[in-house]
Parts: C-alpha cells; sequence; structure tokens
C-alpha cells in the first residue's frame, strides 16, 4: 500500500490555491476540471516532481458552503524553523490560530494555522 493524497472540499478554489501557494508554499501540480461532474480537481506538492502524496483541494461547482463537522482533525507539515515559518505565513496574511510552542506531555514542538476554509493545518518542527 502507499499513501495517495489528502483530499478537501474547498469553497472558493482560485482563494485555496492561493492560500496554499503563496502563504504555505506548496506548488500546484495540475488542475483539471470535469465538466460532466461539475467539479474541478487541483492537486499540490511541496515540490512539482513529488509524485505523491499530494493535497488535493476538490471545488464542486456552485457549492458556496460545508459542514466540516468534528470528524476532522488536520493536516501535519514538517518544518525545520518553526518560529520562522510562523512568522513568514503570518506577514503573508495567514492565521496562526496556536502559537509555536511544546505538545503537552511531550517535547515535540507545534503550531497550528488555518486555511480559508476553516481547516486546520498543524506545523511541526522537525530536522529535514
Amino acid at each position: 500500500m502507499k499513501f495517495l493524497h489528502t483530499m478537501l472540499r474547498v469553497k472558493d478554489l482560485e482563494e485555496s490555491i492561493k492560500f496554499y501557494v503563496d502563504t504555505m508554499g506548496f506548488e500546484l501540480v495540475r488542475k483539471t476540471e470535469y465538466p460532466h461532474g461539475k467539479f474541478t480537481l487541483a492537486f499540490l506538492s511541496f515540490k512539482k516532481e513529488d509524485d505523491e502524496p499530494f493535497l488535493e483541494l476538490t471545488y464542486n461547482w456552485g457549492v458556496k458552503e460545508y459542514e466540516q463537522g468534528n470528524y476532522f482533525g488536520h493536516i501535519a507539515v514538517g518544518v525545520e524553523n518553526i518560529h520562522s515559518i510562523c512568522e513568514e505565513i503570518r506577514k503573508k496574511g495567514g492565521k496562526i490560530t496556536r502559537e509555536p510552542g511544546p505538545m503537552k506531555g511531550s517535547s515535540s514542538i507545534l503550531a497550528f494555522v488555518e486555511d480559508p476554509d476553516g481547516y486546520k493545518i498543524e506545523l511541526l518542527q522537525r530536522s529535514l
């Protein structure tokens, strides 16, 4: 088995692509429209040459609202310098919902960012 992607439904595809590319540093790998199904898929990764896993953004044409519910947790991204990354995200207009700091009961250093649709992105300090 191989992990392929995580899919998020988004209300405004262009706004979401802009956030993940300009604020979070992803690259748009491909974007495909499916007129018969009335949806568009955008696949993003940190390097265009990556062949998986991806973050898949799904825009269902004409849908303006979704209920997230409480079943979804977050996306996790490893970063080398969590403090500078958070400052960079903040300068680009990103919303930091939890400042960098240790996780309770652990030595892991983490922070959280929120995307335009309210999805949480966990940043974890790592040696990459």
